[in-house]
């Protein structure tokens, strides 16, 4: 049997010296990287270790020796359980500039590029700032509990109020919650796959105060669904949408592919920089509202629009990134491959009375050549693509098309380095990369960056 540094259930003294990017604080014990979640650097820490590996352990706080200066009394109950935060236990202002130094790390260190990341753009609330929740349902011999999943696990931490969550979001909590018992509304157990409540989808538009409720269910039809609709619009005024989305799937994927209205409007409308934006139950649609607006600004900054340019913007999803830009530019192009989101996006230019947008459902490379076939050069193109970022072909298109300026929005700065490094080998440079704190409290750090060919 293979003999680990550490063993299991060992207590050691570390410092934390680093953050990974997942949030947890990282020290060492006779060069073994020992992570501890819920640390801050220059945290003191008696740590009692929970698992060993060849060249690392896992570890959890036993007593701190000595306080970081960052370190803060968590003010959520749940916060060393669930999953959602990662830094409730250290001030907002060391958590951004911990965010902002791990942009400058993935560019140096994957990217090998040297680049001074701008000041990141704080949030303007820490709190209560999410217009998206899935809340799981699951029962035991507890009961029933609603809430988040704990970190590394299927386990469901109640949690009816989260601080990350608009307050209303409570209450529709209790409406369900009163309805499940009373109704002995059978919930969904992941082992037997059996139970019919999954989970509680709530979304809400800041702008406009609209919400819509979604129940997620493992089948077809929703017993005593009236009894529930009267009293989710009796407690709640601003509720105009009440749906249901069937998942019968075996799979850890939250919204199945079929949802239907069983009271008011199949979607809420919200207002980003200055765009009405209808969203329904499957619409992509920006978790922070307000950053979402500063984000955008600075994209168009970046961009450096002027009113004869064409405007490619690849991952469109809605159309809301490239729509918030249509004033500024002689034609706009999204191009996006889900086809619902194609047609959200020509909807919400409708609705805008833009007339300068066109929307293509496809991949970037079929898009090149569409435009190529009809003559059309993007002078500027801006992509937004998932965590995993681009693919190299869909790197090779836009090196192809040539476009004066790449903007390139990213929620991982790991994939956002990698890219911009291939990129660079084909002949564009990063002018600029500004750090956006897009979920406060959390491990995620969204960024902008601008890319010009050289020379």
């Amino acid at each position: 049997m293979e003999k680990y540094p550490l063993t299991k259930n060992q207590d050691i003294e570390i410092e934390i010296t680093g953050i990974t990017t997942e949030g947890s604080g990282v020290g060492h014990y006779d060069g073994i990287a020992v992570f501890v979640p819920n640390t801050a650097v220059g945290d003191v820490i008696e740590c009692h270790i929970i698992k060993t590996k060849k060249n690392y352990a896992i570890g959890k706080i036993k007593s701190i020796l000595k306080a970081a200066d960052a370190r803060i009394i968590p003010d959520c109950e749940v916060f060393e359980k669930c999953g959602g935060c990662a830094f409730r236990h250290m001030h907002y202002s060391a958590e951004c500039e911990m965010k902002r130094q791990r942009v400058k790390d993935a560019f140096e260190r994957i990217g090998h590029i040297d680049v001074e990341p701008d000041e990141i753009i704080k949030s303007g609330r820490t709190n209560r700032y999410r217009n998206k929740a899935q809340f799981p349902v699951r029962s035991d011999k507890n009961g029933i509990s609603i809430g988040f999943f704990a970190a590394n696990s299927h386990r469901v931490i109640d949690c009816r109020d989260c601080l990350l969550q608009p307050k209303e979001f409570a209450k529709i909590l209790g409406i369900f919650d009163k309805w499940i018992k009373k109704n002995a509304i059978t919930v969904y157990n992941e082992e037997t796959k059996k139970g019919l409540l999954r989970h509680i989808y709530i979304r809400k538009a800041f702008e406009t105060n609209q919400v819509m409720v979604c129940a997620v269910i493992n089948g077809h039809n929703l017993p005593k669904k009236d009894e529930l609709i009267i009293s989710l619009i009796k407690e709640c005024d601003n509720i105009v949408s009440i749906t249901v989305n069937e998942n019968t799937n075996d799979s850890n994927v939250i919204l199945g592919k079929k949802c239907r209205t069983i009271w008011g409007a199949d979607y809420i409308e919200d207002i980003l920089c200055g765009v009405k934006v209808r969203i329904s139950p499957l619409s992509f649609y920006q978790i922070n509202h307000d950053q979402a607006q500063l984000l955008y600004e600075k994209a168009a900054e970046y961009a450096g629009l002027s009113k004869d340019d064409t405007l490619l913007d690849l991952y469109c999803g809605a159309g809301t990134i490239g729509l918030s830009m249509a004033d500024k530019v002689k034609q706009i192009i999204g191009v996006e491959i889900i086809p619902e989101a194609i047609e959200d996006a020509k909807i919400n230019a409708q609705i805008n009375g833009i007339t300068n947008a066109e929307f293509i459902c496809g991949d970037a490379p079929e898009a090149a050549e569409i435009l190529k076939n009809r003559g059309i050069k993007p002078d500027v193109i801006i992509v937004d693509p998932p965590r995993k970022g681009c693919a190299p072909e869909l790197l090779d298109t836009i090196v192809e098309m040539s476009p004066k300026r790449l903007v390139y929005v990213s929620c991982d700065p790991a994939t956002l380095a990698r890219d911009c490094a291939i990129l660079k080998e084909k002949g564009y440079e990063v002018r600029k990369v500004t750090p956006v704190d897009m979920f406060p409290r959390t491990s995620h750090v969204e960024c902008v960056c601008v890319m010009t060919r050289k020379g």
